[in-house]
């Protein structure tokens, strides 16, 4: 029987993310998928750039740029498409240095994402192979596989395992996870059409507020558009499989342009949901994506979500299988991860609810709001700005409970020195940004410990990001473990050897 460190069920976004970031910690994965290549059939669409910034670190900077537009923002509208509020994203970078949100296509995204695995030797990913069985014991866990292809049947032994296995996942059915529901359940039909012709459509998403439809419009590729509608009760994906009865739908964006250069690339009935897994470990399994997680679309952060996962997870566990962190650490997984992406499921929900509910008496209150939220403090920003919550307080987020910090909150992708970016210097290590020159000794115990230091110079953006803060020790997910007002051996202490 092979014995590997690390064995990940699922090939999608998540599970290639969760392997790359191991493989570049020399940790040797087997990476199992039922399907035999990539799914083609299109599902996320947008990502946001916290997670830009993860693909970044992936090695995936210019191919995910060369695949992806960028998403210029939000617009309302009522019924009769009139635009009922803008919150438009300017065209600059933001923060971290990508756009604040891009379109793409996921098997594209997936193709890439499997090109720059077979980078790494340490990394096996295997097709064909569906998880059967996961059976746990003291020192590892028995995973029972099935060729679909030739209907042999093997077993392989993990000292961990990855459930990035999706919603279906029996990753979670094998540790006796359950779904518990946030309060969000609606039947929507997703639409992906092809066209050579431009729409002439502003590249933002659109959000029809209709009462009898509401929907969602936006461009994700150069020929790629993507329609969703709210569908009716009684209503099924197999009643618009053909243009003619799908046209009078998106035929409000796509105005005299002939049926014959529109090509329907896809047409599926999908249940949006907001639910999160009661817990996402059991001893050595671990669910990631949406084995853990559901969130209903509406400001994109399905997939983002699951990244995130495999950014939070990854570091921690190639540091316990290289001995210089206590497997304790894994514990703050879901303690960070499971109050972050409640927090964004309940916006999402939120968006959901305030596009689609109350009917007409709904449409009347919108059409009598909308216009006037710009004027709203704060408001715009909170729209347009890329930014999710902090991490909670953990063993590796330590912050003070009555007053907010830097603690927990990304630290920006800024420019160091010359074009060279913060990721670039820390390179999946933990790092000090300091606005002290430290001492002799204190550099070499930073050296020691296998971290980077970073001196924020005055005037600039990681220094302006420090604020009252004069040193703060950033963990190799970019999350910021601590923050000091001077430069203390404690602060140093909270770094950990992890590799890169």
């Amino acid at each position: 029987m092979r014995t590997v460190p690390v064995l990940i069920v699922g090939a999608g976004p998540t599970g290639l993310t969760a392997a790359t970031l191991l493989a570049q910690y020399g940790v040797e994965c087997l990476v199992l998928d039922r399907w035999e290549s990539i799914y083609p059939q299109p599902r996320a669409v947008a990502l946001d750039d916290e997670v830009h910034r993860i693909l970044a670190r992936l090695g995936l900077r210019d191919a995910f740029a060369a695949i992806s537009r960028p998403h210029r923002g939000l617009r309302l509208l009522d019924r009769n498409m009139r635009v009922l509020a803008e919150f438009p994203r300017g065209t600059a970078p933001g923060r971290h240095g990508y756009p604040q949100g891009s379109m793409f296509d996921q098997p594209e995204l997936e193709a890439i994402l499997r090109r720059n695995l077979q980078r790494f030797g340490t990394v096996t990913l295997r097709g064909n192979a569906e998880v059967t069985a996961l059976t746990q014991d003291s020192g590892g866990v028995r995973v029972d596989v099935t060729d679909t292809t030739t209907g042999e049947q093997g077993s392989v032994r993990a000292a961990y395992v990855l459930g990035c296995d999706g919603a279906n996942s029996l990753t979670r059915a094998s540790i006796g996870a359950t779904m518990r529901d946030l309060g969000f359940t609606q039947r929507w039909l997703v639409i992906d059409v092809a066209t050579e012709a431009d729409l002439g459509q502003w590249e933002g998403v659109h959000q029809l507020s209709d009462p009898a439809r509401a929907g969602t419009y936006l461009r994700i590729g150069r020929t790629r558009y993507r329609w969703e509608f709210r569908l009716a009760p009684g209503e099924t994906a197999d009643d618009y499989r053909d243009m003619a009865r799908l046209h009078p739908l998106i035929a409000r964006w796509t105005g005299d342009l002939p049926v014959a250069e529109l090509e329907i690339i896809r047409v599926a009935e999908y249940t949006f949901r907001a639910q999160v897994a009661d817990r996402w470990r059991d001893r050595r399994v671990f669910l990631l994506g949406d084995a853990a997680h559901l969130s209903p679309p509406f400001i994109g952060q399905g997939l983002c979500a699951g990244l995130r996962d495999a950014m939070n997870l990854a570091w921690k566990l190639a540091g316990v299988l290289g001995g210089t962190l206590a497997e304790t650490v894994l514990d703050t997984y879901q303690i960070e991860r499971g109050q972050h992406v409640r927090a964004m499921i309940k916006l999402a929900r939120l968006i959901g609810t305030a596009m689609t509910a109350g009917g007409e008496w709904g449409n009347v209150i919108r059409r009598a709001v909308a216009p006037r939220l710009h004027l709203v403090p704060g408001l715009t920003d909170l729209a347009t700005d890329s930014r999710t919550p902090p991490l909670r307080r953990s063993d590796l987020v330590v912050r003070p409970r009555l007053r907010r910090g830097l603690a927990g909150g990304l630290c920006p992708n800024a420019i160091v020195d010359g074009d060279r970016r913060f990721d670039d210097m820390a390179a999946g290590r933990f790092a000090i940004v300091t606005s002290i020159e430290p001492s002799t000794a204190l550099r070499a115990d930073i050296e020691r410990r296998g971290a980077v230091l970073i001196i924020a110079r005055p005037g600039s953006a990681l220094h302006r990001w420090l604020g009252a803060a004069r040193a703060a020790v950033v963990r190799p997910d970019g999350a910021v473990l601590r923050a000091d007002r001077r430069l203390l051996p404690r602060t140093i202490g909270a770094v950990r050897p992890v590799g890169g």
